[in-house]
């Protein structure tokens, strides 16, 4: 029997304050270089963000069909999954925001998923191909983004060898607002179609529709609950990476964001779902690399690593938990 219709409605509720979450918490993937580096003011940058995190959703559904498709199979699935997967990814957003560690919002969605869905039915339901695909992304996106971040740094580095700071500076300023404005709509057009991909299992999962097309309103509120969520900004995150992480000036925040957009919208277009915290992050560290290893806060670093090694595993067994909580609703 499909699911009652509240409790679509519930879902579709929680997967807009997922969405919400994951820009409060995201703020940082597109600003925290270009507010680290005093080129722009928080709040500029904020509402910068914002209006392209917005743009950026409509970019393309691929990434969404992706999570609606290739992890369990939304036919099969039953929206108190969802509700479980979704109370566990936006605990962890909540509290890791708060914490100011910036984990990845795609770790705990697929975590959270696979939790809730193999206490569901078992290991059997989940789609193993679909889901090593994913990891693959996850793990690989931060090291290509790290690369192309050190490549590019390297080059800013040749060409401009015998130009003085100061003008180099004056140089990049507005490119690192392009470069920064970039990554906000690779931002969006990356993040926001997560929550597109839940509310569109659902529907199927309703009998609502029958395949994993993600409607116009369904993408209108997700890239509308993003950008809200950007607004509001993760004050402690934007610390974390724009200032702790390594020290940066416009040269390294034009490479780092330039070069971690231009992996987002690319994968974004392709469908896989990776993570933005990551590949910024693995950015940063590319471009501080490209000058001194020492230049790079490794112990920060190390606790970002951690932070990730235990996203997954973590919002796994909350999503399972929540479930066991949750499935007297399917009697």
């Amino acid at each position: 029997m499909p699911d009652p219709m509240w409790l679509l409605v519930f879902v579709i509720v929680l997967a807009l304050i997922f969405d919400f979450t994951n820009g409060w918490h995201d703020t940082a993937n597109a600003i925290a270089t270009v507010v680290g580096t005093r080129t722009l003011s928080p709040t500029k940058a904020i509402i910068m963000a914002a209006v392209l995190n917005f743009v950026g959703a409509f970019f393309s559904t691929e990434v969404a069909k992706t999570i609606g498709k290739e992890i369990v199979d939304p036919n099969i699935i039953s929206n108190v999954v969802l509700v479980a997967a979704l109370l566990a990814v936006i605990i962890w957003n909540v509290v890791t925001v708060l914490m100011g560690l910036p984990t990845s919002s795609s770790h705990a969605l697929l975590g959270s998923l696979i939790g809730a869905s193999v206490a569901f039915k078992g290991i059997a339901i989940l789609k193993v191909k679909g889901i090593i695909m994913i990891l693959i992304g996850l793990v690989i996106s931060p090291v290509i983004g790290g690369l192309l971040a050190f490549l590019i740094m390297k080059l800013i580095r040749r060409l401009f060898a015998d130009t003085a700071p100061s003008k180099v500076k004056r140089i990049f300023r507005p490119l690192q607002i392009f470069s920064s404005a970039f990554m906000a709509f690779s931002h969006g057009a990356s993040d926001a179609q997560k929550a597109m991909g839940i509310i569109t299992m659902a529907l199927v999962a309703t009998g609502v529709q029958s395949n994993m097309e993600v409607p116009l309103w369904v993408m209108v509120s997700a890239a509308l609950a993003m950008a809200l969520g950007t607004a509001l900004g993760g004050w402690k995150v934007i610390q974390t990476i724009g200032s702790r992480l390594s020290r940066l000036e416009t040269p390294h925040g034009f490479a780092a964001e330039t070069g971690a957009a231009l992996l987002l919208a690319t994968i974004a277009k392709i469908g896989v779902p990776v993570s933005t915290t990551h590949t910024i992050t693995g950015s940063i560290i590319g471009v501080g690399s490209a000058e001194r290893i020492k230049s790079v806060r490794w112990s920060v670093a190390g606790k970002i690593v951690s932070a990730w090694i235990l996203t997954l595993p973590g919002t796994a067994l909350m999503g399972y938990l929540f479930y066991l909580a949750l499935r007297i609703l399917e009697k």
